[in-house]
């Protein structure tokens, strides 16, 4: 994908520069090395929530997906059953296998079909109504919609877009600041490392950034 503000722009280019050391290269690597597969959530789970993620964050069509569901499904994996919690709420991994249940049995009642069937006018009005707290079938449990929608949805599914690689690119971001950091944080303010926005009919600028890696 060719990214409106930043053209030709591809942060993995700095993978073998100055930016990246041996530690950001491992975790970026493995970020890239998870496989589109659910190891926490069982198949209709990871069904719902491919969809739900499609539809919180719908992605470009011209490049290949960056695997949402794959993502919540590791971090699930790794620490959903233990740590902090969101009171009523269960740790966060049965906290979202009881709403992606919640939310088929919702679609169900309203729509005779599984959420991840739905159109999207439907998908979208049964997602509304669970931002408004709106939805009551007993599938949800100690689960509110409402508190779920805005503590885990819009929190987990942006979040792991915005780590990987791909988004990185789309935003001009550099990636994580091993070695370097960052040092000029003001407004309109940038790294002479960094790629620099283009500007309408001015490509230039973020083609040489992607090719002076240093």
């Amino acid at each position: 994908m060719i990214s409106e503000f930043y053209p030709g722009y591809d942060v993995l280019a700095k993978r073998e520069g100055l930016s990246w050391n041996d530690a950001t290269r491992r975790v970026v690597d493995e970020r890239l090395a998870v496989l589109n597969e659910p190891r926490y959530f069982n198949a209709e789970e990871w069904q719902t929530l491919e969809a739900l993620c499609r539809r919180i964050l719908p992605q470009p069509k011209d490049r290949s997906e960056v695997p949402l569901a794959a993502y919540i499904d590791r971090n699930m994996l790794a620490h959903g059953d233990s740590g902090t919690r969101i009171e009523p709420m269960p740790y966060d991994g049965e906290a979202w296998k009881r709403a992606l249940a919640a939310l088929d049995a919702e679609a169900l009642l309203a729509h005779h079909a599984k959420f991840r069937d739905l159109n999207a006018q439907a998908a979208d009005a049964l997602l509304l109504l669970m931002q408004n707290g709106d939805l009551a079938d007993p599938a949800w449990g100690n689960v509110p919609p409402k508190l779920f929608f805005a503590k885990r949805v819009l929190v987990d599914i942006p979040a792991v877009y915005y780590a990987h690689p791909t988004s990185w690119s789309e935003m001009g971001f550099g990636g994580p600041a091993s070695p370097r950091g960052y040092v000029r944080m003001g407004a309109d303010r940038h790294d002479d490392w960094e790629a620099t926005e283009a500007s309408h009919g001015h490509q230039a600028e973020a083609l040489r950034d992607n090719k002076n890696v240093r």
